[in-house]
């Protein structure tokens, strides 16, 4: 744990002002859910709440289907990080931030698909060398939970139709799941 060196009082109604540069730093959004944790010494734990992060190893099996089904790389992220990648051989995805291109088609809350082998999303996820052609946020509860993203492959063939609607359905599948 790093010291930020920021002091905050608790107000009459028991809240804390998180500032302003630290919601930045770490893309802590208006309404975004916290999860507190605490320790045997006192210390109090502000971390985001995540979940498509709750459904890791459900998602990592979802993507390994949906990889299997259009023989393209699929991640699934959730607001700021990639939660289950398959496709992309030894390169490990997890865990890396979505770029702020991805997270604005995220907040548009629509589909994005490439319609030409050119077009595309260029690097989603940052220290990837790879181009998004399909990016399906994933809804729950009427809230962006994440996305469903898949990358061209190594041809970097337009996708059909029905790889977009694969995409689609796993994103409406994993919404779902994140209702329960």
């Amino acid at each position: 744990m790093k010291a930020t060196g920021i002091v905050r009082r608790i107000d009459d109604l028991g809240r804390v002002v998180i500032p302003k540069e630290i919601r930045r730093t770490m893309r802590i959004r208006e309404g975004d859910p916290l999860e507190i944790f605490t320790d045997a010494e006192g210390e109090v734990i502000f971390k985001k709440y995540s979940p498509m992060g709750e459904l890791a190893e459900f998602t990592a099996q979802y993507a390994e289907v949906l990889f299997k089904a259009i023989s393209m790389p699929v991640l699934i992220t959730d607001r700021d990080h990639v939660v289950a990648s398959m496709g992309l051989g030894k390169t490990n995805a997890i865990d890396k931030r979505i770029s702020s291109a991805l997270e604005e088609i995220m907040e548009n809350r629509a589909s994005y698909i490439a319609s030409t082998s050119s077009d595309g999303i260029d690097r989603p996820i940052e220290g990837l060398e790879r181009d998004a052609c399909i990016a399906v946020p994933i809804l729950g509860n009427g809230d962006v939970t994440g996305c469903v993203l898949v990358l061209f492959n190594d041809k970097r063939e337009k996708p059909s139709l029905a790889e977009a609607k694969l995409a689609e359905v796993a994103a409406q599948f994993l919404g779902k799941q994140t209702e329960e």
